[in-house]
């Protein structure tokens, strides 16, 4: 697997400029909330995991917090577990910006990814009917990708200064804002971005929202309070291919069955990217529909993983070849 080239960080130079291996890590494979991990100083031989680990963290964001939704899981690979030698993936999962589906629907890809040597950040946020919509789930996903910064505290075996998040459907739209959230104005939602995946991976994504709105996803309508005529704000705001950043490469998976979310989606925003300067490629699934590209028995899932892994490893400006 290529190894793509991370910057050193003071924290980093600081911790092995004193020859000590200092490392966080949990000592069991259940997720456990608020529970302080276990610190391991080593001088020569660092903590291992003997399996994937988990670990829950709940983060504060804008209002009044729910603890039933406003968190994250931490999952962890096995084997030795040395300061910044993990990459960290951010799962942001779908469902129509709707409360039916939730981050437990992406355990399995987590636990997959994590078996793979990655570290994942699977996030849970407020949805329609559970308190979420505009602009509640955007308040709720920006603050939970800032929270990294907490976690990396904890869990330095992770590594953030160039990592990947990865969404499906309506969490592919909130991958690719989330990417993009430097370029937003200080008093706008998500602004000024405490911490900024550099890659992004959409699966079966709404990355052209006024487009999608205007050809029937009543779902985009009811979750951004209005058309795109009647709040064209807050579009402007967080529709990804109104906020292109040509240095942010996009990865966009879809199949070509997919009825939910139209693959014109993804292709349009590619083609946006690519007039802007940037770099994004469309990758098409012929035989998979919406959610078959997440599906563990589909015979697209064990490439959907290698894609995932590859656009996480690959040097910035190798991540869409």
């Amino acid at each position: 697997m290529p190894q793509r080239h991370r910057c050193s960080r003071t924290r980093r130079s600081a911790r092995i400029g004193l020859g000590l291996t200092t490392v966080l890590a949990v000592g069991s494979a259940c997720v456990s909330t608020g529970a302080a991990p276990v610190v391991v100083t080593d001088l020569g031989a660092p903590a291992r995991l003997d399996e994937v680990t988990v670990q829950r963290f709940e983060y504060p964001t804008h209002g009044s917090p729910d603890p039933d939704q406003n968190w994250a899981d931490l999952y962890l690979p096995a084997g030795e577990q040395r300061v910044d030698s993990i990459p960290l993936a951010v799962l942001i999962h779908g469902g129509a910006w709707q409360d039916q589906i939730g981050a437990d629907s992406f355990d399995p890809l987590a636990r997959k990814l994590a078996s793979r040597g990655m570290a994942v950040y699977n996030i849970e946020y407020r949805r329609v009917g559970s308190g979420g919509g505009w602009p509640t789930t955007f308040h709720d996903v920006a603050s939970a990708l800032d929270h990294v910064v907490e976690v990396d505290k904890r869990f330095p075996q992770i590594t953030t200064d160039d990592e990947l998040v990865v969404g499906h459907s309506a969490g592919a739209q909130l991958a690719v804002w989330g990417g993009t959230r430097h370029l937003l104005d200080d008093d706008e939602v998500g602004a000024k971005p405490a911490f900024r995946p550099t890659r992004v991976v959409s699966i079966a994504g709404p990355l052209d929202m006024v487009y999608a709105a205007t050809h029937g996803d009543e779902r985009i309508v009811t979750a951004m309070g209005g058309t795109p005529s009647e709040v064209s704000g807050r579009y402007a705001k967080v529709d990804p291919i109104q906020n292109i950043d040509p240095g942010t490469p996009v990865v966009a998976m879809h199949g070509a069955r997919d009825v939910t979310v139209a693959p014109e989606n993804s292709q349009r925003y590619v083609d946006a990217v690519t007039r802007a300067g940037g770099k994004a490629k469309m990758i098409m699934f012929n035989d998979e529909d919406h959610v078959s590209l997440v599906s563990g028995d589909s015979r697209a899932y064990p490439r959907v993983l290698e894609i995932i892994r590859h656009v996480s490893a690959a040097d910035l400006h190798e991540t869409t070849a």
